[in-house]
């Protein structure tokens, strides 16, 4: 069930130019909310797939009625990076009434391409929604997709108070997070935080590729959890990385230099101080692990865990759960790990410090293993 607020501060129409997961996930979001939304792509299956989940009247479909295409309010280009550039300069050629923002994943280069090429600034912004999932196409698209998850608007200095304002109320119409950012700090930030790690869970799957299958049986949910987002799309990442080439450099030079660190020690794992820099290396990881925000954002909390065994059977995590909310706890985060091939999961569940014990007691006499 959708979240997103009952009444809209967006206007339309609304032009969504891409119609991908993104795409038409705001084009689901906007019509949920009663606004007229019509969706464009280069693509005329993936258009009319997204007009047949309900995105958004398709323009071709429009075109074929013989009916023009109503001035919209708000454009949205929702296009691989490699081609917003042209697709906004084109949409504020096309609307000279219209606010047009792109929610591309890098924001300064798109910036600077609109800027060269004389497009009216004063009605654009680019904006970056933090959400997707492992799917990606219209058929992907949620309206919910946004829904607490952060959208960061990143207006240049010619920007006008329209346009900014507009970009403010999409991303809270949709229920996202709204976060302020210049565009140079928006790429230099994303480039730690989603880019880096995308290149590194990339570069140690790659390490399996001639790996025997019978090695890979023994892996577990270390090997699962670090290389889970390298199965993304190649093609959107050569444009996402080839645009935020040098804020990604600059925090690859960084890791480089830990790594270099660590590759000295462990040639050398019986030197004086070796132990200690191998100790110090991994206390620094904990302490900037431990700085990510919990699921209710601020300030990291935490948590007491424990682990609870599963049999692989139907219904039992469900149940688990159902009885977790049956005793009162709420539950702060859960993680499963599950080997093919073995007859039991694990479950491991993080709880408030102060309710550990008494939800811990209470499953071991429902008759749950419960591992602390």
């Amino acid at each position: 069930m959708s979240v997103v607020p009952a009444i809209a501060t967006s206007t339309g129409p609304v032009l969504v130019i891409g119609s991908g997961l993104l795409g038409a996930s705001v084009g689901l979001g906007l019509r949920h909310l009663g606004l007229d939304v019509y969706v464009r792509d280069s693509s005329p299956t993936t258009e009319a797939v997204a007009q047949d989940i309900g995105a958004g009247r398709s323009v071709r479909a429009l075109q074929a009625a013989g009916e023009q295409l109503p001035e919209p309010e708000l454009v949205v280009v929702a296009a691989p990076p490699d081609v917003v550039v042209e697709l906004t300069v084109q949409a504020l050629a096309e609307h000279p009434r219209a606010v047009v923002l792109d929610i591309a994943s890098v924001k300064a280069p798109i910036l600077d391409g609109v800027r060269a090429a004389g497009a009216d600034l004063t009605r654009y912004v680019g904006t970056h929604p933090m959400a997707g999932r492992e799917k990606s196409g219209p058929v992907a698209a949620r309206g919910e997709l946004f829904t607490s998850m952060p959208w960061v608007v990143c207006p240049g200095p010619e920007a006008g108070a329209r346009a900014i304002s507009v970009a403010k109320n999409l991303a809270v119409d949709l229920g996202a997070t709204l976060t302020m950012m210049e565009p140079q700090e928006h790429d230099e930030t994303v480039a730690l935080i989603s880019h880096v790690p995308q290149v590194m869970s990339s570069l140690l799957a790659s390490r399996l590729q001639d790996t025997p299958l019978h090695h890979l049986s023994l892996a577990g949910q270390g090997l699962r959890d670090t290389t889970r987002i390298a199965g993304s799309d190649p093609g959107l990442w050569v444009q996402i990385l080839s645009a935020n080439a040098q804020p990604v450099v600059r925090s690859l030079h960084e890791v480089r230099k830990d790594l270099d660190r660590l590759i000295a020690t462990l040639e050398h794992p019986e030197a004086d101080g070796a132990r200690l820099d191998i100790a110090q290396l991994m206390a620094e990881g904990n302490a900037g692990q431990a700085r990510i925000p919990g699921k209710h954002g601020g300030a990291p909390k935490a948590f007491s865990t424990f682990t609870v065994a599963v049999d692989d059977t139907p219904g039992t995590i469900a149940r688990l759960l159902t009885e977790i909310g049956e005793i009162g706890v709420n539950l702060e985060d859960m993680r499963l790990e599950h080997s093919p091939g073995q007859p039991v999961g694990l479950v491991t569940v993080s709880v408030e410090p102060n309710r550990y014990a008494d939800l811990v007691d209470e499953l071991q006499a429902r008759g749950w293993k419960v591992v602390q």
